[in-house]
């Protein structure tokens, strides 16, 4: 449904109406001069304007590329549901793809429920049309380089695929550009166990540290080194901070976001088996440790797959253009490239970046840990009597404190809580 705001066209029309039916005898036309038309000011609903190439882009000027817009001075509703959207395949970016692949796109108001979306639209302010014109000034050798669809903003919901689940779906392909906003979020680790077969890869894998013994008359720090543990990390909370990310190119299907993580407190427990360092291999000791650690921060990359990204909420300048070179068109960021475009100029908000499921900790992270805790733990050794530490069943670690361990936290496809969506269709169907 598409509904033009012409209110200036229907109040003048209203108006001559009622004049015609009241002052029938009194409604004559007049001629204006030249000049007297001049002082006469209007609004008309369509309006074309051209961009010289030596006030466009350099890269435009030197190529002597123009703009001609024909635009609409009116706000444009518009719901639309779109099962297959698929533009520039093959063709002059090569085969075995498209420029522009999308299953199920859906474009309506900001309603976050079926009913919502249905009874609601997206309003495009002032769409117009625009060609890019190569040697605008001469008849023979006048070419068209290009051609955009836009609106000065559109204001409403863009949601792509058929609902956010862990397969991807939606968008297949994209070229073009996207700004991303900074955003935060909220992950929880996986459960897990720690042992030395995960991390011998590591410095050394091993687990080596002190304890300090208790005796009646003082206390003596003794050195152990164990390769034989099993311990059970707990699921713990993270706090995600996602940079801002720029989405630009040709033919794209993921995006690689980065940021870090502040991981709370992540508590452990388990078994573990060591030697005595100063008795030459001849005392060891059998502990069930707990402890908890604190402080740790993680470098974090996600390679996320774009048939993850599911819902847009737009305020922007929206196009897309079909241009035979790299054309950079007037009051965009970047220039299109070759082919098929869609352009989001400013940035988009995509909402909290809350993983649905739990982060699972990997070997290679594992590894980046074990040894800034036994250092840890050498330099702020757990306490015991000689009785409990060298034949008592439990050994209390306690707080292991790394404000300044940051470990490299690589993530893939990640389902995202926020990019949940109702669909733009009444009853149950997912897409109509």
């Amino acid at each position: 449904m598409i509904k033009i705001k012409k209110s200036l066209v229907i109040s003048s029309a209203v108006y001559f109406l009622a004049s015609g039916l009241t002052h029938a005898d009194d409604l004559t036309f007049k001629s204006l001069s030249d000049s007297e038309l001049s002082q006469v000011q209007g609004q008309a609903l369509m309006n074309l304007t051209y961009t010289d190439p030596s006030k466009a882009n350099a890269s435009m000027a030197s190529q002597n590329i123009g703009f001609y817009k024909l635009g609409m001075e009116a706000n444009v509703e518009l719901n639309a549901n779109i099962k297959k959207l698929q533009l520039g395949c093959g063709g002059i970016n090569g085969p075995g793809g498209c420029d522009i692949d999308i299953d199920h796109l859906s474009l309506s108001g900001l309603g976050e429920t079926r009913e919502e979306r249905v009874g609601s639209s997206a309003k495009m302010t002032n769409p117009f049309i625009e060609f890019a014109i190569k040697n605008p000034n001469s008849a023979s050798t006048r070419e068209m380089m290009g051609f955009r669809l836009s609106a000065e903003k559109v204001l409403g919901m863009l949601t792509l695929g058929e609902e956010n689940t862990g397969t991807p779906n939606g968008i297949n392909s994209l070229s073009g550009y996207m700004k991303i906003q900074d955003t935060t979020g909220v992950g929880y680790t996986a459960e897990r166990n720690m042992s030395y077969g995960d991390t011998q890869m590591s410095i050394n894998g091993k687990v080596d540290a002190k304890i300090c013994v208790i005796f009646c008359f003082g206390s003596m720090r003794l050195g152990f080194s164990s390769t034989d543990y099993n311990l059970a990390l707990d699921s713990a909370k993270a706090d995600i901070f996602i940079n801002g990310t720029t989405i630009s190119g040709k033919r794209l299907s993921s995006v690689q976001l980065d940021g870090y993580a502040n991981i709370n407190q992540l508590n452990f427990g388990g078994n573990l088996g060591a030697t005595i360092t100063e008795s030459f291999g001849l005392l060891t000791l059998q502990k069930r440790v707990t402890g908890n650690i604190t402080g740790l921060k993680a470098n974090i990359t996600v390679n996320e797959n774009l048939g993850y990204i599911h819902k847009l909420k737009l305020n922007n300048p929206f196009s897309l253009s079909m241009q035979k070179q790299d054309i950079f068109w007037n009051g965009a960021a970047v220039a299109a490239q070759r082919g098929w475009w869609l352009a989001i100029e400013d940035p988009i908000d995509i909402g909290n970046v809350n993983p649905t499921k739990k982060i699972d900790i990997t070997n290679d992270v594992l590894k980046q840990v074990v040894n800034p805790i036994s250092n840890y733990i050498t330099n702020n050794p757990p306490s015991c009597t000689v009785l409990n530490c060298l034949w008592g069943a439990d050994l209390t670690v306690g707080n292991v404190n790394l404000p300044n361990t940051t470990v490299n936290f690589p993530l893939k496809d990640l389902e995202l809580q926020n990019q949940t969506f109702a669909p733009n269709c009444y009853g149950s169907l997912k897409f109509c």
